[in-house]
């Protein structure tokens, strides 16, 4: 049937799956194992979720499924390329992926993490590894002192703790 006979009110808006944390393309999907972990946990989660899906409306019903159908694919293909670094085989004088890191930057102390971009969160002090201050970061011990470049800022840091 021709689009030009079914009713504007029918026609059904597509489905935004939004998407997961961006890596960059040849960028390798190193996860800790908390991260590895709550990936799984998150698939769990929408596998339930689709089972026990109890929406009566049929389009209703279809744009869910849809929609954790969508989510499940993007976490399936984060979960199929994830690489998990165990921390304690880490150098524990180097700051590396998964390293706890206590720093001071402008005479602030501040701590974070360095882990995957899933499991990059800010408010629990947790950055990726992909982000400029991780980066610039990796490679330097205890003591180290340098500057980091945030805009048209520059900042100098200084590596106070290292810990896995």
């Amino acid at each position: 049937m021709s689009r030009g006979f079914v009713k504007e009110s029918d026609q059904e808006a597509p489905i935004v799956v939004p998407p997961r944390a961006s890596l960059p393309e040849k960028e390798i999907n190193y996860v800790t194992p908390f991260g590895k972990d709550l990936l799984e946990k998150e698939k769990n989660f929408l596998e339930k979720q689709r089972t026990n899906l109890t929406v009566e409306d049929e389009t209703e019903r279809r744009r869910e499924l849809s929609m954790i159908d969508g989510k499940l694919k993007l976490l399936n293909e984060r979960l199929k390329t994830a690489q998990v670094i165990l921390p304690e085989n880490q150098n524990p004088n180097e700051v590396r992926f998964g390293a706890k890191v206590r720093f001071k930057m402008n005479k602030t102390i501040q701590e974070f993490q360095i882990v995957g971009v899933d499991e990059a969160d800010v408010k629990e002090k947790k950055i990726a590894f992909i982000s400029p201050l991780a980066k610039a970061m990796t490679s330097k011990k205890e003591a180290d002192k340098f500057d980091f470049k945030l805009g048209e800022e520059t900042r100098p840091v200084e590596i106070l703790k290292i810990s896995y």
